[in-house]
């Protein structure tokens, strides 16, 4: 099995996602033990391993039904990128801007000010707009319409149904609402 090109993109784009994901844990723990420190409050615990599982899982997916099919490049690969590349550019905005208070985790302080700069100026939840892209856009990039659409989909519920209705009540907690 030798290497052409989409091969090798892919390899590259997935061990840069993986790494990135990585690199923000180590970050997020050390965000998180600051917050923990200033009186921060975790709210919904309970769902945070489901999404560890689903994006350890949308990596086995990816991985695995990429060479299962061994299929050329989407026909329209490079709108695919784009989308992933402003994905990513999004994603780092967001991470920038809330700087220390970013975790992967809900944790809020009590009475802290809400960051209203840069993408959170624009939309309510930036780095959720980036991950659901990223979901969909790295796979189509490849044709793996299989896991686009299923992590798609499962993101979306997880989203709309647990993590932002979590993350809405955590917030007027810390504003005292």
């Amino acid at each position: 099995m030798g290497l052409n090109f989409h091969k090798v993109l892919f390899i590259v784009l997935a061990l840069a996602l993986i790494a990135e994901r990585l690199f923000e844990l180590r970050s997020a723990k050390r965000n998180t033990a600051r917050l923990f420190s200033e009186g921060g409050r975790e709210f919904g615990a309970g769902h945070y391993p489901i999404i560890v599982a689903m994006h350890v899982l949308f990596f086995a997916s990816l991985i695995t039904e990429f060479f299962y099919r061994l299929s050329p490049l989407w026909e329209y690969w490079y709108v695919a990128l784009v989308a992933f590349s402003l994905a990513q550019s999004l994603r780092l905005w967001s991470r920038i801007t809330m700087a220390g208070r970013w975790t992967a985790r809900i944790i809020v302080v009590r009475q802290e000010r809400l960051i209203a700069r840069g993408p959170y100026a624009r939309m309510p939840h930036p780095i959720y707009v980036a991950v659901a892209l990223e979901l969909l856009t790295l796979p189509l990039i490849f044709g793996l319409y299989c896991t686009a659409g299923l992590f798609s989909v499962l993101n979306a519920a997880m989203l709309l149904m647990v993590r932002i209705p979590t993350e809405e009540e955590a917030l007027r907690w810390s504003q005292g609402k």
